[in-house]
């Protein structure tokens, strides 16, 4: 029932960062789904790719991806201090639209020596996203209490606005570069060309869309969250510098590191997904449907699409179980091992990929694969999130939110480099790139796996540092849970 102040059971402010969040989320996955595609298409003519080697290509994605999640720490800190965060999230809205349009500059200015307005676009990327990434997610954790047994649902509600989002952009990227390609002439044959240029176009517009959502909603919805900075919060000024940490809130922080390296565990596998195994959907999947050969970009919508089905299945499980749900350890444990098990339908794909004549796997792997990563992700990212935000002091709320986004920072960098060990896309050695492939696929098991036995032995010691508040926090209550897994 919607009031003056609440729709639905939330305040109308969370649906708004939600609508916001969606099309950022829009824009910067719809040019995730396309520039590992564009950089290795080797038709060099208008609409076409750059034609790098593919193990260059997966370096660049790590290095860019791990930039989105490193400049967050400074757009944390600058909010907090000195633009708040409702202007942070403006700024950051405008850059990254100025980075996407700078990507759908004609195809022709890129390549030679004008690849520089690439890397012009990527920056802009990354600088825009530091600035509006902490924040927005921070503004959700001021909607509420430390104490409300609403943050978890919310956090999975604006969850779920991101992939949707997502799931839009795979759909729509991967309709625009093929309906605006076009047949051409290269090296003496006629090849089918993308329109990358169209993808990077459309993103652009969806991030004119959060910029609009923020400038015209912000103040009626959100009222004064997030407009001034941290630091001149009145209790800031009249306590003069900040206390030291206490000691709760020192053993709070040393959870945050702790979860923060297994959560690198996690995204470094996650994040095959825009690399490696978008690669490997482009060239050994199967995509032929009713006469029509899909683009790879279409696989980027079943992760987004399974988390709208199964979001708000596992909010209402958290919530049903109330006091009895799984500590946020134990849903991270249960995030890894769902990750791994992923892993093993991308072990069954290399290996029905070398028994089909046509050298092609069913698509069906990739689709068990991206259930069980969505699985996985749904136990431990918005569940970070939220833990973030309970165990955050006040004063270092966006801070410490921009360095858990450092943690997903290294995890990119990894993934990129895991990814580029499938080797040179260059002199045809497609059997030994399969044979790359079937390694990271198995290490990437193996070592998921493991990590989620490990969390759920620490997980003891972890609740202790937590320090909950045994009268409202599901966690602390957790001991029946721990007592069946042992």
């Amino acid at each position: 029932m919607r009031t003056r102040d609440n729709w639905l059971g939330h305040p109308g402010g969370l649906f708004l960062l939600f609508g916001t969040e969606m099309w950022e989320r829009f824009s910067y996955f719809a040019m995730r789904a396309l520039l590992v595609l564009y950089l290795v298409d080797r038709v060099s003519v208008q609409g076409g790719g750059m034609g790098w080697d593919q193990a260059d290509a997966l370096q660049l994605y790590g290095n860019f991806t791990m930039m989105v999640y490193v400049t967050p720490l400074i757009g944390g800190w600058l909010a907090d201090n000195h633009l708040g965060r409702r202007r942070a999230v403006l700024l950051g809205c405008l850059l990254m639209a100025l980075g996407q349009f700078c990507l759908a500059l004609p195809h022709q200015w890129f390549v030679g020596q004008q690849s520089g307005l690439l890397y012009a676009g990527l920056a802009l990327l990354v600088t825009g996203n530091g600035l509006f990434k902490p924040n927005i997610s921070t503004m959700v954790g001021e909607l509420y209490s430390q104490q409300d047994p609403r943050r978890d649902g919310a956090f999975t509600i604006f969850y779920l606005g991101i992939n949707l989002g997502m799931f839009l952009a795979g759909l729509a990227v991967g309709w625009a570069s093929d309906f605006f390609g076009s047949w051409q002439w290269h090296q003496g044959q006629r090849l089918w060309v993308r329109n990358y240029q169209a993808g990077f176009l459309l993103a652009g517009v969806g991030m004119l869309l959060a910029l609009a959502l923020q400038l015209t909603l912000a103040r009626r919805c959100l009222g004064r969250v997030g407009l001034k900075p941290v630091a001149e919060h009145p209790l800031r000024r009249q306590q003069g510098p900040a206390p030291p940490l206490t000691a709760t809130e020192r053993d709070r922080l040393k959870v945050i590191l702790v979860m923060g390296l297994f959560t690198v565990i996690f995204w470094a596998g996650f994040e095959q997904a825009g690399g490696l195994m978008n690669l490997f959907a482009d060239r050994f999947v199967d995509r032929e449907m009713g006469g029509t050969v899909l683009s790879p970009a279409y696989f980027q919508s079943l992760n987004p699409l399974f988390i709208m089905i199964f979001a708000p299945l596992l909010a209402g499980l958290w919530a049903g179980l109330g006091a009895r749900q799984p500590s946020a350890p134990i849903k991270f444990a249960l995030g890894l091992m769902l990750l791994g098990l992923g892993f093993v339908f991308m072990l069954a794909a290399v290996m029905d990929q070398r028994q089909t004549t046509d050298g092609l796997a069913s698509p069906w792997y990739l689709v068990m694969a991206y259930l069980f990563h969505t699985l996985g992700e749904l136990c431990l990212s918005p569940i970070g999130l939220s833990m973030v935000t309970r165990l955050s002091p006040l004063r270092m709320a966006s801070l410490l939110m921009g360095t858990w986004y450092l943690f997903m920072a290294a995890a990119n960098k990894l993934a990129g480099s895991l990814g580029a060990l499938i080797g040179s896309s260059r002199g045809g050695e497609e059997q030994q790139m399969l044979d790359n492939a079937l390694a990271i696929f198995l290490g990437l098991t193996v070592v998921s796996l493991l990590a989620a036995v490990l969390l759920f032995w620490l997980t003891g010691p972890l609740l202790r540092w937590m320090h909950p508040d045994r009268a409202s926090d599901p966690s602390a209550r957790s001991e029946p849970i721990l007592q069946k897994v042992s």
